[in-house]
Parts: C-alpha cells; structure tokens; sequence
C-alpha cells in the first residue's frame, strides 16, 4: 500500500521538462483527479500503529467455579521423616512424623493440597479479607502443608509447642525466632507467582508451602480434593494455574488431559464463566505419571 501511495505522490509531483533546444517550456499537465481520489482513499485506510488501540474483553457480573482432584495411582506407604533434635517433644512416646507430599482420601481418593488460581483477574469483586489466618506449629510439624492467603492479610503465625521454632517463608523478609507458647503476625505484601516454601531452620524435616494472592481468587483442595473459588469476574476469558508439590510439570506444574479445558504443559486451562454461573467441573483426574514418585 505505502509502494502505490509514494507512486502516486511521485506522479502528482512531477514536472515539466525542457525538450529540444530552445526556450519554450511545455506545460505541466494538470493533476490526475483518480489518482488523487485514490491517494486519499489510501491514507485515510492506513493508521499507524500508535493510533491502534487494543480493546481487551471486560465482562459484567460474578460466577463461581468448583471441582474435585481425585488421584488414580496407587498410594504408597508415606515415608517416616529423620526427627534428630528435641526428642523429647519432636519424639514424645515413641511418635513418629510421616511426610505429607501426598495425601489422598482413603474414601473418595480426593487428593489434598492441590493450588488453584486465577492468574490474572480485570477486576475484584471483594475488598481484602479482615479474618486473621492461623498457621500453627505442633509436636514439630507444620499442622497446615500448604495454605493460601490474600496480600495484605494477617497471618498468625503461631508455635504450640514447648520449644522454640525458626519460621522461614522464602520469598519474603520473613524469617523469625517464635519461642515457645508464643505468636507473631505476619503480613505477605507482595503476591507470589507460584506457592514458596515454609520451613524451620531448627527443624530441618518441617516444611510447608504458602501462596499468596493479591485478588484472592485462590484456592487449596480439601481432604476430600474439593475446590471452590467464588466471586470470580463473569463474560470474560479466565486463565487459571494448577500446582502440586509432587507434581512431575515444571516448577510443580499439574499436567491433566483436559483438552476441553485448554489444559496445557505449565498446568494452566482457561474457562469463561457466565454471570451468576457455578460452574462444576467435577472429577478431575490425575493420574500416577503425573506426580512423582
């Protein structure tokens, strides 16, 4: 297009040229009218690429999604973790720790522990949550593996044992002696892309995971393997991601075979919801080669 407009521009400009050898000079001939017509035909079609404005989809209303990860694969013997320091608590009449990477329902298989969120919302329908969060420490575990909450919610972060623990949440400043019977509150001020680790520098087999949100829409799977976010934005494309600990994707990316759902290699599927829709997404199988040994 451009070609033709600077060959137009070329014809409208041109001039007279002195022929022979003496001084008459031929007229210039009169500007081509088409051509003209054409020419502003063209530029007013062609716009510069400043002057393109890209319009993103926005919807109107809220909608809720739910589901439940059921774990095909057979569940193995949960591995006895090396307790080595304050045996009197960590210890106490014979108790042992077991790791907790994988935990399914004896009943309905519902796997444990799965994180799901929104990776990013247009808009937010609740304010930030005023509710307090508890994340304890018993007997020299962590009572909650894996736990989410919204940037800027408190957290109380809590040591229910007689001995002192080391929180340490990696990605963030917190890293605190908690003596005894005691408590401190913390406050995620920055939202994390996937779920950090948890752990206690005095008790190296206590570890966590912890996922902080800035809108909230996220959620960790029961017991049971259950889900639900509610309030999520309605008549607009939504792209969620999937994480497990264990899970054989990069980064602990869960990959399932949901090609209704987009699912792809990272863990993430994309849905657009109805307003007022709640959407059931029902079983979500998972099977043993998508989580590691």
């Amino acid at each position: 297009m451009l070609k033709r407009c600077f060959e137009m521009l070329f014809l409208l400009g041109s001039v007279t040229l002195c022929l022979g050898c003496g001084r008459e000079r031929v007229a210039s001939p009169g500007p081509d009218m088409a051509a003209v017509r054409e020419l502003r035909e063209a530029l007013g079609k062609e716009s510069s690429p400043d002057e393109k404005v890209e319009e993103k989809a926005v919807g109107t209303g809220w909608a809720s999604l739910k589901g439940q990860f059921v774990f095909t694969g057979t569940v193995g013997t949960p591995k006895a973790l090396v307790v080595d320091k304050d045996m009197a608590v960590c210890s106490k009449d014979g108790m042992q720790l077991f790791e907790q990477s994988l935990v399914v329902d004896d009943s309905s298989k519902g796997l444990a522990n799965v994180v799901i969120f929104l990776r990013k919302s247009s808009r937010v329908k609740n304010e930030k949550s005023a509710e307090k969060l508890v994340f304890d420490q018993k007997n020299c575990e962590f009572m909650t593996p894996v736990f989410a909450a919204r940037v800027g919610q408190d957290i109380d972060v809590k040591n229910s044992d007689p001995i002192g623990h080391n929180t340490n949440i990696s990605g963030s400043s917190f890293n605190q002696l908690i003596p005894a019977g005691d408590s401190t509150v913390f406050t995620p001020g920055r939202e994390t892309g996937l779920p950090v680790s948890v752990t206690c520098n005095i008790h190296p087999w206590m570890k966590a995971y912890a996922v902080f949100r800035e809108d909230g829409y996220v959620a960790v799977s029961s017991a049971t393997g259950m889900f639900e976010i509610p309030d999520l934005p309605a008549g607009e494309p939504l792209e969620f991601q999937v994480w497990h600990e264990r899970a054989t994707g990069r980064s602990g990316a869960l990959n399932l075979d949901q090609p209704k759902l987009q699912w792809n290699s990272k863990g993430r599927f994309k849905i657009t919801l109805k307003e007022n829709e709640e959407r059931d997404l029902g079983t979500l199988e998972i099977p043993a080669d998508a989580i590691s040994g």
